[in-house]
């Protein structure tokens, strides 16, 4: 019988929010569908962060994902710009819980590591490697879209191993979310 799942990739930004979506079959990745929610236009943080969440229910609702895999701001030279980030990437996932789906965060240089071998790789770098694993016959103009869907295929890798993003308080936490691990 096949086993199949759906993961929701996204790439937050309160300019561009990127997502990307695959559907995994017996093992096997399928691309499914990425774009961008452009944000620009919107003067207001507070109407680009309620259209965040807005996106991201219509996403989870239209397309059923399994799991969710967001990438974590980093922190850069200015701080405004990774609070920014955090309060998008907050919205995102308050979309997610709200449908109770499993979320995982990742890195950026977990997820480019994951895509190309080298955690320092350009956004072009991971569209390119996309492109060729997943047979796209073309790339967006915005790398953001890529990113959401580097995002869900790095879960697809890591999937299994015990994620960085997660924490726990002890063997018993660790137990009791890993009850796979014990014999």
């Amino acid at each position: 019988m096949a086993t199949e799942k759906i993961i929701l990739g996204i790439d937050p930004g309160t300019t561009i929010m990127g997502f990307g979506i695959i559907k995994v079959i017996n093992k096997q990745i399928h691309f499914v569908q990425m774009n961008e929610l452009m944000l620009k236009k919107y003067d207001d943080p507070y109407t680009k962060l309620k259209l965040i969440f807005e996106r991201t229910l219509e996403l989870i609702d239209t397309y059923h994902p399994d799991e969710i895999a967001i990438e974590a701001p980093f922190y850069g030279k200015n701080v405004q710009s990774m609070l920014k980030l955090g309060r998008a990437q907050g919205v995102a996932m308050a979309a997610g819980l709200s449908r109770e789906i499993p979320i995982t965060e990742y890195m950026p240089k977990k997820i480019k590591m994951a895509i190309t071998g080298n955690g320092n790789a350009s956004k072009e770098q991971v569209a390119r490697m996309l492109q060729s694993v997943l047979k796209l016959k073309s790339l967006p103009k915005n790398l953001d879209s890529t990113d959401g869907l580097a995002a869900a295929v790095c879960h697809f890798y890591n999937e299994g191993r015990v994620e960085v993003g997660k924490s726990y308080t002890g063997w018993e936490a660790f137990i009791k979310q890993n009850p796979d691990k014990i014999k």
